[in-house]
Formats: structure tokens, sequence, C-alpha cells
């Protein structure tokens, strides 16, 4: 897994680990509140690549802030994407031309 994967996940569990303090939440009443295992959250909280997408979405929608997952990669907000799109465009449209179909 690349270094910079790592760390980026790594980040995530620290905020995670913040966001739930800040709630004055303990890692076991995260863990019940999402229907999950104290190991679940530890693992998240240290930045486990195995952990499984739904847990961190769940996770979020205790803290109120599920939207934000959803925006992630929201494609109306895909600069690269959307730059890319905009690279394949022609420079002209012509219209067609009509064509007649006598039987």
């Amino acid at each position: 897994m690349p270094v910079t994967v790592q760390r980026t996940l790594k980040k995530l569990g620290g905020d995670i680990n913040r966001g739930r303090r800040r709630r004055g939440l303990t890692q076991q009443a995260l863990a019940e509140r999402i229907g999950a295992g104290l190991s679940t959250i530890k693992r998240l909280e240290a930045g486990d690549p195995r952990m499984q997408l739904h847990v961190l979405a769940r996770v979020l929608q205790v803290f109120g802030e599920l939207d934000r997952l959803s925006e992630l990669l929201d494609s109306a907000q895909d600069d690269v994407g959307l730059a890319l799109m905009d690279e394949q465009l022609p420079r002209r449209v012509r219209t067609r031309k009509k064509t007649s179909h006598a039987f």
C-alpha cells in the first residue's frame, strides 16, 4: 500500500478519535451506537486499511457528518474529472446532414 494512503488512513483514524472525544463518547459507547465491537472502533481509529466503508459511514452518521461522505467525490464538484471531460469536447459542433430514406 502506498505510504501516502497509509498516512491518510492514520490521519482519518486520528480525526475520528478526536471527533469521538469532542463529543464526549468513549470507544465503547461509539461502538454500541453503531452496532459494532470495541475492537472495530480501535482498528478504525488506528487507521486500519481493512476497515469496511459502512463502519466509517455509521460513525459519520453518529457524528452528524454523513453528508460529507456523500459529497466526497460529487461529480458536480470533481474539478479534475470535469477538466478531463472538457479536454475531450469537440472544437466545433456541426449540424448533421439530413438523409432521405426514399423507398
